[in-house]
């Protein structure tokens, strides 16, 4: 297995004036709830971060929704004392109760301006790098959430801004209003569909894209053989990917690609996440962990190398539309694409 040196990383810049970000980011989310809880521990968390930095990477991505809040003191926590080594991203728009039970969608400009002062306390910083709307509320015009997304811009709070998971119609409204420096949505070997129209609207617009769950939220990893190797409170049980014949289905098909890493010499993380740099200079993945040593396997995906040839198979292998089944709840893909 290759694993990382201290040589300096590649980079790339979200959109034509974006901020320019390691190749890899690294995704806080799981840090702090959602991916098999019962093993998230803060100390080895921050080492995570602190390592992922001392690599060279440089874009930490987090939310306010993430752990309510949790996630966002956890990653305030660990680049105290490293703020200008950082591109911070963190995400507003998900509505939370006091217990945690998710309340809905607000885009309303005094909830922008709400989230990104608290968001800055949590985390502990003067400035927001990037920040993005999480989902698109369909009850306020997007023209109206990025007005007060920019006035941040204008008040020195925020650097950049972004969207996640918006339709490419939305995507064009919010650009006539300020810039957008990236979109952010899921984009691995699995989940392929932003092919058809997000890459193309936000290539002709110049806007840089963010792929989260870049490995299939671990599945393309080879670390699942069964739905019994999931924690019973890890929520991935509930993903229809997961579930009944889509998780033997899905298993078949990533049974091909594990195929192709070892042929390869490389484990399949690398082997996913190499696919994901090979689509273009404009494409930032940001897998996440909790382990230090997955981490590390991860970081050593930027100097994976994949043939024409080599690319040719794996579209024959997973074309766009192959995994089968959903990649949410029918309540979460109700707020996707808007």
């Amino acid at each position: 297995m290759t694993s990382p040196t201290s040589t300096p990383w590649r980079t790339r810049r979200l959109g034509s004036n974006g901020p320019e970000v390691s190749e890899i980011g690294l995704g806080c989310m799981g840090m702090s709830e959602f991916y098999d809880p019962s093993q998230m521990d803060e100390q080895e968390s921050i080492r995570v971060i602190h390592r992922y930095l001392d690599e060279g990477g440089n874009l930490l991505d987090t939310a306010d929704m993430y752990g309510s809040g949790r996630n966002e003191e956890l990653v305030g926590k660990a680049i105290a004392g490293r703020r200008m080594r950082v591109v911070l991203a963190t995400k507003f728009g998900n509505v939370r109760g006091p217990n945690g039970e998710f309340l809905g969608l607000r885009g309303d400009p005094e909830y922008v301006r709400e989230c990104c002062d608290a968001s800055l306390r949590r985390l502990k910083v003067d400035v927001i790098d990037l920040y993005y709307q999480h989902r698109v509320d369909p009850k306020v015009p997007i023209e109206d959430t990025v007005g007060a997304m920019a006035e941040l811009v204008r008040a020195g709070k925020v650097r950049y801004l972004g969207l996640s998971e918006a339709a490419p119609a939305t995507i064009r409204r919010a650009a006539q209003v300020h810039a957008i420096a990236a979109l952010q949505t899921e984009y691995s070997l699995w989940s392929r569909d932003v092919e058809l129209d997000i890459l193309p609207t936000i290539r002709e617009l110049g806007i840089g894209f963010v792929a989260y769950s870049p490995l299939g939220r671990g599945f393309l990893t080879g670390r699942f053989k069964s739905i019994d190797d999931l924690p019973a409170d890890d929520y991935r049980r509930h993903s229809p990917r997961f579930q009944g014949a889509n998780f033997q289905k899905n298993l078949d098909l990533v049974a091909k690609i594990h195929q192709l890493a070892g042929r390869k010499g490389v484990t399949p993380s690398q082997l996913a996440l190499g696919w994901v740099l090979a689509q273009g200079e404009d494409i930032v993945p940001i897998p996440g962990t909790k382990r230090v040593a997955y981490l590390e396997e991860n970081l050593a995906a930027e100097r994976v190398t994949l043939t024409a040839e080599e690319l040719s198979e794996i579209d024959a292998i997973l074309p766009v539309g192959a995994a089968a089944g959903d990649r949410y709840n029918a309540q979460s893909m109700a707020a996707l694409n808007r």
